[in-house]
């Protein structure tokens, strides 16, 4: 069947790779230096930066290693962003039923699509997404380490923590699928302050704490409707890394912080099972 509308590759050649085999060796070499964590359980959610692979492309590496088991398993991802490019109130959906990168399309998942038009506070619209780099940067990752799966894109704009939460309960499905909050966390700082104010951010992350505002974190609407929903579903959130650009590409004068955080699902005692 012949897909209706594909969004071409926005940022290839500039955030990663426009060459397909130079983008499979980079994310190859990223996904191979990835520390494994063998103590911790499969992600429900991750929480991942979204700037230049030379920049974050090893902290997000360390995020997506975390999926090597669960391979055959994920069969969507829903992925939430903040809106780089354009100011609106709610979510906006992509009219377009594809993602196009150098590794090939990613279809959306159709009946999502559909189901999350009857929210008032969503909009299908390809003009906030058409350069938007904050969900298109995940999707080279996912399609290395996932068999096929579908796409739910969404771009936040202005939102309460509860919508984002009530979204993502509607989208939340069971093991098939995987949430992916695409977040950096504070903007051109002195290396040492956004350390400070970095270290500061994770925690609150990982206590579960919303409240989290747009100078800690560009993704912070996204996430603090994550924190709520995982919250309430006792997920257990794990730092898998956290580093900033002077880490990662040299300057240290003007840092963007980057980290990398798994939420997993309790463990079920076997009396819960009765």
């Amino acid at each position: 069947m012949a897909i209706a509308s594909v969004r071409p590759a926005a940022v290839a050649g500039q955030f990663y790779p426009g060459d397909e085999r130079v983008l499979r060796m980079q994310l190859t070499e990223m996904l191979a230096a990835a520390v494994s964590l063998e103590q911790i359980r499969p992600p429900k959610a991750l929480i991942v930066p979204h700037a230049g692979y030379i920049y974050s492309g090893v902290v997000a590496a360390n995020a997506y290693r975390t999926l090597t088991s669960l391979r055959d398993q994920i069969r969507r991802v829903v992925i939430l962003g903040p809106a780089h490019r354009q100011a609106f109130s709610g979510f906006a959906l992509p009219a377009a039923q594809a993602f196009h990168t150098p590794l090939g399309d990613v279809p959306l998942s159709r009946a999502d699509w559909l189901m999350l038009q009857a929210r008032d506070d969503v909009r299908v619209d390809d003009q906030p997404h058409a350069l938007e780099h904050c969900i298109e940067v995940q999707l080279p990752f996912l399609q290395t380490v996932l068999d096929r799966f579908s796409l739910v894109p969404i771009l936040v704009g202005d939102a309460p923590d509860e919508s984002v939460a009530e979204l993502l309960e509607a989208l939340w499905g069971g093991p098939e699928t995987l949430i992916v909050i695409s977040s950096d966390l504070s903007h051109f700082l002195p290396y040492r302050q956004a350390q400070w104010i970095d270290r500061s951010t994770v925690e609150q992350m990982v206590g579960l704490l919303q409240g989290i505002n747009h100078e800690q974190a560009c993704g912070a609407t996204p996430v603090n409707g994550l924190l709520l929903a995982a919250r309430r579903h006792l997920l257990k959130p794990r730092l898998l890394d956290l580093r900033n650009s002077g880490d990662t590409a040299g300057d240290r004068s003007r840092v963007v912080g980057y980290a990398s955080i798994a939420f997993c699902e309790p463990e079920t005692s076997p009396h819960a099972r009765h």
